[in-house]
């Protein structure tokens, strides 16, 4: 896969994503870096620690997360990703769900769209957060083709750039506030899967190349916390798809209740999982702390290639 420029080559080898959350509220470092001068010298420094592409995200997805407008992202996002074009030769990702957003940070130089609602945001109910029109608005209405003029799959398609494909779902119609099965999950490996193949029907639809697809199996994304165990002891079923597969653990809930811990003390348990997910087969690591997890996996990769 050509990201930037630069080829990846998942056959022989992992690569890192670092996290620059241009946010106010992103769960783990909301508001660190929302200064450019900060933005630009954390980047540096995870560049410096061995990461491959820097992903930028400028809305937080964090459970009861503030919604932002199309616009208000766009204004945190795109000079970001200017400014890191400019000054450092590698990949920039932009992590987003809109394809209004996702087409300005293209212009601005974006080189992989990371969208963790799998290119389906433009078919699910708006929610009334985005000031530009969503295709597939009405429900009811199931033609994409015709409106898709402004999806997300097509703006990628016609960029011509790579896209991550992340599973998400809305929570069941069907279901109440104290369901135990709020996404309606009949059985949860296999809908996982398939909703992911969905994503990609979607992508290869639109004209996405197949080799300008990787997939991510949306760890806390629409999972309780036994699900995100289930998923990550299931992982190699979904790397059988055969696109590369981006883990996105760092930091999150998941090892949190797992451990009981804070998280700013989520370090050895993120590194758990990525280790867990490169023998798996995951190739892409979407993490916050770049050096140790680069060294824990370049020692399982030793191991595990070694004669």
């Amino acid at each position: 896969m050509i990201i930037g420029g630069k080829t990846f080559d998942f056959d022989e080898h992992f690569y890192i994503m670092g996290i620059l959350n241009v946010t106010p509220d992103s769960f783990s470092d909301g508001g660190k870096y929302n200064d450019m001068d900060q933005a630009l010298s954390h980047a540096e420094q995870m560049i410096a620690d061995g990461a491959d592409i820097i992903d930028v995200g400028g809305e937080s997805t964090r459970p009861g997360h503030i919604k932002i407008t199309d616009s208000e992202e766009i204004e945190r996002v795109c000079p970001i990703i200017e400014k890191l074009k400019e000054s450092f030769d590698v990949p920039v990702s932009l992590d987003t769900y809109k394809s209004a957003v996702a087409a300005a940070g293209i212009t601005a130089g974006a080189d992989l769209i990371n969208d963790i609602w799998g290119l389906k945001w433009d078919y699910v109910r708006k929610s009334g957060i985005s000031d530009t029109l969503v295709p597939g608005e009405d429900k009811e209405d199931t033609d994409r083709e015709d409106n898709g003029k402004l999806s997300m799959a097509k703006v990628i398609a016609d960029a011509g750039i790579p896209c991550c494909l992340m599973h998400n779902r809305e929570k069941s119609d069907t279901s109440g506030d104290d369901s135990d099965n709020p996404y309606g999950y009949n059985n949860f490996v296999e809908d996982v899967i398939a909703d992911i193949k969905e994503s990609i029907d979607i992508a290869l639809k639109a004209g996405i190349s197949r080799d300008n697809i990787t997939i991510d199996p949306g760890i806390g994304f629409a999972k309780d916390l036994n699900q995100n165990l289930v998923m990550m002891n299931h992982l190699e079923e979904l790397c059988k798809l055969e696109y590369p597969v981006l883990l996105g653990t760092s930091r999150k809930s998941m090892i949190g209740l797992t451990l009981d811990l804070p998280v700013t003390e989520r370090e050895e348990g993120t590194i758990a999982t990525s280790v867990i997910g490169y023998q798996a087969g995951c190739r892409i690591f979407r993490v916050h702390d770049v050096k140790a997890n680069l060294r824990a996996l370049k020692m399982a990769e030793a191991i595990l290639n070694g004669r």
